[in-house]
């Protein structure tokens, strides 16, 4: 295999339904642990509250009904390869019928129904949860049991990707393990730290910021995976997680920053860098509860002061851009031309004029007394937005804003994301293949959830229903531009970079492909080369 990196057109053509992973490795090429350095630990293994790092764990657990191919065609039932549902029908324009594969088990043995699914989506759809996923969920009416292996989804109206939301954001869930429980205290539950899943892996165990660990479940109805075990190793220092994979101590990491580790990385004899398209979105969050960024025309001057492409050439030199708004290369809505807001210092100077906000002796602006100065938090794992703050810092600086960096631990925060507590935040979003899924983040009704500067535009709302409802792509692609010109508008947030994805996978890994919006999604057809096993293999 060639050290350096495969192009994301051969990745795709050796991608393989999952179907198939029961066939895709040698014979003989069973067995061998995948070590994968990660940033930070996860919060919980519960699926419909499982936070970024936590979803590469419960994937591997928790199966969906049906998952998409390496094309990311979420329009075409095409577009999906069976997994808990051997088939479905559209019974007629607002109805999905599933049928389950009578193979498939809890891996405690309990037969896998369709009790599970009805009891999943109520799962998710309830307020009570605290499911950040479940506006995603919206179009769907109801989820009803036919019979044990036979369940019906009914959605409000047609729209072209109701098989994508039937799926992909419901984690199937044990109903016989868990419906005694309050859905607000499963959270909390034994359940959350020490699941019993129905994928082709299984929980092994979980040593709080240190590492998970999960191994193969050797009786999976649709064949056993290639590789024994995967650990996801806790690593928040960068530099030290590339030095492991050197070392020889890790085998894989999602992203490699660049550019300085994705050298280091490119040099490594026994590393191969694997680009692919990225889902990655990058940039400033305005808290707009707080007064201060309230008003949506301070926040389009700030955005205005903003020159992106030197951020991005500063810290991605030639491993990133700067997006067209609210969506990266990976979602087919970024092609084409999007008005945005220009970088512009001398228009952002008069429009903070024209706001009251003028300059005192010491250059910073002042307003009615107040200074125009506000605290950016940002997570100490992430090199890249710390990079970017800085940089943020100063050109602001020059506009006559003062900002206040603040580092803190991921967990802390995340929490004070998700609270709301912050001026501003240097946020990094791993975005779904479907552009419908800006609702979570922007949507007014995703508000206290995933939507954490409380943006709400009734204008942007009716926008996406419409762009989200378009019967072809053709259609679509004027809406969505107007949803993402709307967004750039109103600036609830600056989306300032998009890194060039390249993960780093040791050599010995064989059949690796890659789906861009979950890098493990097809992990259960990697295998180990025979002579190339480490100790930990066996």
């Amino acid at each position: 295999m060639p050290r350096r990196a495969f192009s994301a057109l051969l990745l795709l053509s050796l991608a393989a339904c999952l179907g198939d992973r029961a066939s895709r490795a040698p014979a003989g090429a069973d067995g061998g642990t995948l070590v994968i350095a990660v940033p930070g630990d996860a919060n919980i293994l519960l699926p419909p509250v499982a936070n970024q790092l936590a979803a590469h764990v419960t994937e591997r657990l928790f199966p969906r009904l049906a998952e998409l191919k390496l094309d990311l065609n979420t329009v075409d039932d095409s577009g999906f390869t069976p997994v808990l549902a051997r088939s479905w029908e559209h019974r007629d324009s607002t109805t999905i019928v599933f049928h389950l594969d009578p193979r498939a088990r809890w891996q405690d043995g309990v037969p896998i129904t369709a009790a599970d699914v009805v009891y999943t989506f109520e799962l998710y759809r309830d307020p009570l949860t605290e499911s950040p996923y479940r506006v995603n969920l919206d179009p769907i009416v109801s989820v009803t049991r036919l019979d044990s292996l036979t369940v019906a989804f009914a959605f409000r109206r047609w729209y072209p990707e109701q098989l994508y939301d039937a799926t992909h954001h419901l984690l199937v869930m044990p109903r016989h393990l868990l419906d005694s429980i309050p859905h607000e205290r499963l959270a909390s539950s034994a359940f959350a730290r020490d699941p019993v899943g129905a994928g082709p892996f299984r929980f092994a165990h979980w040593e709080p910021g240190t590492e998970i660990a999960v191994e193969a479940d050797t009786g999976w109805f649709l064949g056993r995976p290639h590789l024994a075990r995967i650990v996801w190793r806790t690593m928040p220092d960068v530099s030290a997680s590339v030095s492991a994979l050197l070392a020889g101590e890790a085998d894989a990491m999602e992203f490699v920053p660049p550019p300085d580790e994705i050298e280091r990385a490119r040099k490594a004899p026994d590393l191969t860098l694997v680009p692919y398209p990225s889902p990655y979105l990058g940039g400033l969050i305005f808290n707009l509860r707080r007064p201060l960024f309230a008003g949506r025309e301070l926040r389009r001057a700030l955005a205005m002061a903003i020159d992106r492409e030197t951020i991005v050439r500063s810290i991605l030199g030639a491993y990133g851009e700067a997006p067209v708004g609210a969506a990266t290369r990976m979602q087919w809505i970024a092609a084409g031309p999007v008005r945005q807001l220009p970088w512009d210092t001398a228009g952002a100077a008069r429009l903070l004029d024209s706001l009251g906000w003028r300059r005192g002796a010491d250059g910073v602006r002042q307003k009615a007394g107040r200074r125009l100065e506000f605290t950016v938090i940002t997570p100490t794992t992430s090199r890249i937005r710390q990079g970017v703050a800085v940089l943020l810092q100063d050109q602001l600086r020059k506009a006559g804003a003062v900002i206040r960096i603040q580092p803190l631990e991921l967990t802390v925060f995340d929490r004070r994301s998700h609270d709301g507590d912050f001026d501003a935040l240097m946020f990094s979003r791993t975005l779904d293949p479907s552009p419908a899924n800006l609702v979570q983040f922007w949507g007014s009704a995703s508000v206290g959830g995933d939507n954490i500067g409380a943006y709400r535009s009734p204008a942007f709302d009716s926008l996406l229903a419409a762009a989200a409802a378009a019967a072809t792509r053709a259609a679509a692609q004027p809406l969505w531009r107007a949803v993402l010109e709307r967004l750039n508008d109103d600036a609830p947030a600056v989306f300032i970079y998009s890194p060039r994805n390249n993960a780093a996978i040791h050599q010995r890994f064989q059949h690796v492909t890659i789906r861009p919006d979950s890098w493990l999604a097809t992990v259960a057809t990697w295998s180990v080369a025979p002579d190339r096993r480490l100790p930990r293999d066996r």
